[in-house]
């Protein structure tokens, strides 16, 4: 049952690998959560699932490339719950192994909608009712493959530089929001087990997960603007 003082929580991309996880620590926390989930079905089929057993949560149908559907799902959320208090934007894809100088633009095209428009538009909805409730932590997951400071790669073109533009969507949205009650961080889980990390990643989805819970968690003087890994600052 979901009393005034329980946090709810929108996971996009919920339905497996580290939204799925990230979504079992939450509600493990106490917290109601909704994963968003490309189909009603892989959703449902994810939140039956043993690891949410007892757990306070749902699924949504939610395409991060569609803003009808993302307007839609904040709105039955704030309907049901009265607000909407934590948004993880993890739903992601990658363009694999292009070369930047010959890439597919149609490729690169869908990873930057999947990636930044989909989180972008994903926080635009919620902010208005975290303001309105005095409230919110929005954690977008990035990577360290985004780090300028780092960056001597050329592998995954499109998903570094969507990922470099979420982060700075991170700092423009932090700073706009300063003051109401609302902290804005990026995220690198690393490189974790997952369907896009493949079985060679050396984290596990618990491991993962750990930075972006922590950030959805945060005190009301917690820090804001970042980017993190394993709970410590990363350079941009």
């Amino acid at each position: 049952m979901v009393s005034s003082t329980t946090r709810i929580a929108l996971v996009t991309g919920g339905n497996r690998g580290l939204g799925q996880e990230i979504a079992r620590q939450l509600a493990t926390l106490g917290m109601r959560v909704i994963i968003g989930a490309r189909t009603l079905a892989a959703g449902e089929e994810a939140t039956q699932e043993d690891m949410f057993a007892g757990l306070m949560v749902s699924a949504k149908v939610l395409d991060v490339t569609r803003p009808e559907q993302i307007q839609i799902v904040v709105k039955q959320i704030v309907s049901d719950y009265g607000r909407i208090d934590v948004l993880i934007n993890n739903a992601g894809i990658s363009d694999g192994w292009q070369r930047p100088s010959t890439v597919d633009l149609d490729a690169a095209s869908m990873v930057l909608n999947v990636n930044l428009l989909g989180a972008w538009m994903c926080a635009r909805e919620v902010i208005p009712h975290m303001k309105a409730n005095g409230y919110g932590r929005i954690v977008n997951i990035s990577s360290r493959l985004a780090s300028m400071a780092t960056m001597d790669q050329w592998q995954e073109p499109a998903y570094r530089i969507s990922k470099v533009a979420l982060n700075a969507l991170t700092r423009v949205l932090a700073s706009e929001v300063q003051g109401t009650g609302i902290l804005v961080n990026a995220a690198s889980p690393g490189w974790v087990r997952t369907r896009l990390g493949g079985p060679n990643a050396p984290r596990t989805v618990e491991q993962g997960a750990d930075t972006p819970v922590w950030l959805a968690t945060l005190p009301e003087n917690g820090p804001t603007g970042g980017f993190y890994g394993d709970r410590v600052l990363l350079p941009w």
